[in-house]
């Protein structure tokens, strides 16, 4: 990676911690309300935008981003009185989101996700041992997403609102690390060296895809 990228992903790992704790905060009722209410609608808005930039249609973008900023004054006082309501939907929701991101191609036409990221790193070739792997791989990511969100629904069914908000907003991301840390302890047992891409290459790999994607 070169400095510039370092820099990069820092910032974006500072931006994302600093979000994090927001949520737990204002999940939990502490701090101003409007703040708390800004912070949980950034990630819809942050989508939205994205959209909307994807149209390339000048008019599409003015007026979805009209409609958005009336959607949102409309609501605000809704949302104001419910915060805990809207990082829960963020939180499930982002979960499902990946999780049908990740299953849909277990049984859509074509190969699993990360099969399509493995034939990018391996230049289209890949074992029968690299198939087997991926698929699976595949599996395990789409029920940890799905169980993620059961959890974090179950939680603020049952639990504390701080309870929740501690794994919602907190637990999270370390859950992600851990989940990727065991992959990749399974991954050394079910491929050998010469079969295994490094975390570079995964990178490199979901980059291209994306670029692939949005172009």
């Amino acid at each position: 990676m070169t400095p510039i990228q370092v820099l990069r992903s820092l910032a974006l790992a500072a931006l994302m911690a600093a979000w994090a704790a927001a949520a737990f905060f204002g999940s939990t009722g502490q701090g101003r309300p409007d703040f708390n209410t800004a912070v949980g609608a950034a990630p819809f808005v942050g989508i939205l935008a994205v959209l909307l930039w994807r149209t390339r249609h000048p008019l599409w973008m003015a007026l979805g981003g009209v409609s958005m900023a009336a959607a949102l004054a409309w609501l605000w006082p809704a949302l104001r009185e419910n915060v805990a309501l809207l990082y829960l939907t963020e939180h499930v929701g982002t979960n499902l989101a990946f999780a049908a991101l990740f299953g849909k191609t277990l049984i859509a036409p074509g190969e699993a996700l990360i099969t399509q990221f493995a034939r990018i790193v391996n230049q289209g070739v890949l074992s029968a041992r690299q198939l087997r792997y991926t698929r699976q791989a595949t599996l395990a990511w789409t029920a940890f997403f799905v169980a993620n969100a059961t959890l974090s629904a179950l939680l603020y069914a049952l639990a504390s609102r701080a309870a929740w908000s501690f794994y919602a907003s907190l637990l999270t991301a370390p859950l992600i690390g851990l989940m990727f840390a065991a992959e990749h302890l399974w991954r050394m047992r079910a491929l050998p060296p010469d079969e295994r891409p490094s975390i570079a290459d995964v990178v490199r790999s979901w980059r291209q895809r994306a670029a692939t994607k949005g172009s």
